[in-house]
């Protein structure tokens, strides 16, 4: 399949309370042009909302997002998701999720962790936490002698920045939950939330224009 990083310039990081707004958000992510959508594991039902979202909405990219241990990569590749995001990695998860057949991107902040991942064959990672960890600075700064890792920025990056970062030339992607602001969900604006995601999936032509 397309690299996740590939299938649109913004990955939304969805957390889903209600396991029956997944459909309806997965389907306004998608109609506003941001197919790859992460629903983290922070939630009782976010399993379900995986499963619901891959049994309903056949053309959303699903993946599980805060993959901590072993254990809920296999969980989440039963559910349906088609990718696994972690905000960092040990042996044992890498080893999960290389043997789970679907892409994933584990997360990094410095240069010795891209170094030990590249070491071990894998060159898509997802930088966080972004802003804390030094922003497009510090991925600017790792291009230079680390230029074969490609990442997803994902912590603290909204509209305003996330054109920085894609005008670098080692970032793919960005994750972000702009697109899904908390009253919006609570209140089922779905359509609000497709003309967010509509908004930041013309984030990367903008980009590319810098």
């Amino acid at each position: 399949m397309t690299s996740v990083l590939d299938l649109a310039p913004v990955v939304p990081v969805v957390v889903v309370d209600d396991p029956s707004d997944a459909i309806p958000l997965a389907r306004a992510l998608v109609a506003g042009g941001l197919r790859a959508i992460e629903v983290t594991l922070r939630t009782p039902g976010a399993l379900d909302a995986i499963r619901a979202i891959a049994d309903a909405v056949p053309e959303a990219v699903v993946g599980a997002g805060t993959v901590l241990a072993p254990e809920q990569v296999r969980r989440s590749v039963e559910a349906g998701a088609r990718f696994l995001v972690s905000p960092g990695w040990t042996d044992s998860l890498l080893d999960a999720m290389r043997a789970s057949g679907v892409p994933y991107l584990p997360g990094v902040s410095t240069a010795s962790e891209v170094l030990a991942l590249l070491e071990r064959g894998v060159r898509e990672l997802k930088f966080f936490p972004a802003e804390a960890a030094g922003g497009t600075a510090y991925l600017k700064s790792l291009y230079g002698p680390l230029p074969q890792a490609r990442f997803c920025p994902t912590g603290g990056i909204g509209p305003g920045s996330a054109p920085d970062y894609l005008a670098l030339p080692n970032v793919a992607c960005v994750g972000g939950s702009w697109m899904l602001p908390a009253d919006a969900v609570a209140a089922r604006d779905w359509a609000r939330v497709e003309t967010l995601a509509r908004e930041a999936a013309g984030l990367g032509r903008s980009a590319a224009q810098v």
